[in-house]
């Protein structure tokens, strides 16, 4: 039996989108999902860890890839940078702002799309899986990357970035579900080579995609994020026509 093309076991049936905790990652995030939207392959339900959380949710809440874009083009460094001291040197005032204002859902109940967002418990060291309540305090404390921003007190819990145990952002998608999983490789200096983190996950039904030289993005090299978003929209359009032979497509821009 010859082996199916991305594209072609994406539309074999319902398929949930996973995307990964990965720093200022949901450029490169953004340019993925506008390909699928493009291709009229769109989820059936929806996880991710920080940067991987912020775009699904966005999208779950009923903002379009291509409109996310525009807002993501937009961005400067003066729209989330807020200093104060605390557990963290953004307060994290101005990205709570600029969630409420974007969000078109408040609640996790009102999205188009299952959704599930890691996040990571301070006090319980551990990954709490949020799926329900109210969508943009969620986010925050999913996208709340330690020492950058204060933690997020949500339920009586201080939570911090997904992304601390929940890398992959996983944690709140149901065994044996059909998975997309967009990997962000990553590349920052604090992450050990060969760290577990960093591998790609491997469980029954879960495809991943790993686009490989990425520009990197951050607070003060956000000029590089369009780079990203149109690395990873070309690379994904090129993945959709690879074939899917061990579970992994792997991508180089």
């Amino acid at each position: 039996m010859a082996t199916p093309r991305l594209g072609e076991w994406l539309r074999e049936g319902p398929f949930a989108l996973a995307m990964s905790s990965g720093f200022f990652g949901f450029f490169a995030h953004c340019g993925a999902l506008t390909v699928l939207e493009d291709e009229g392959l769109l989820p059936s339900r929806l996880s991710g860890s920080s940067a991987g959380a912020l775009v699904t949710g966005m999208w779950a809440s009923g903002l379009d890839a291509p409109h996310l874009a525009d807002e993501l083009r937009r961005l400067r460094r003066e729209d989330f940078w807020d200093p104060r001291p605390g557990a963290g040197l953004l307060r994290g005032a101005l990205f709570r702002a600029r969630l409420d204002a974007l969000l078109r859902a408040r609640d996790f109940a009102a999205c188009r799309t299952r959704l599930a967002v890691s996040t990571y418990d301070v006090l319980a060291r551990e990954t709490r899986v949020i799926e329900d309540g109210p969508l943009a305090p969620a986010l925050h404390a999913s996208c709340a990357v330690p020492f950058m921003f204060h933690p997020v007190r949500l339920g009586g819990r201080f939570l911090v970035d997904g992304g601390v145990a929940d890398r992959p952002g996983l944690a709140g998608m149901p065994p044996g579900t059909r998975v997309l999983f967009h990997h962000l490789a990553s590349r920052s200096p604090w992450r050990r080579a060969g760290s577990m983190s960093m591998e790609i996950p491997a469980r029954p039904g879960l495809v991943a995609v790993a686009i490989v030289g990425l520009p990197r993005v951050g607070p003060f090299r956000l000029h590089h994020g369009i780079r990203a978003f149109d690395a990873a929209r070309h690379a994904m359009r090129r993945a959709l026509d690879q074939p899917v032979s061990d579970g992994t497509v792997r991508v180089h821009v």
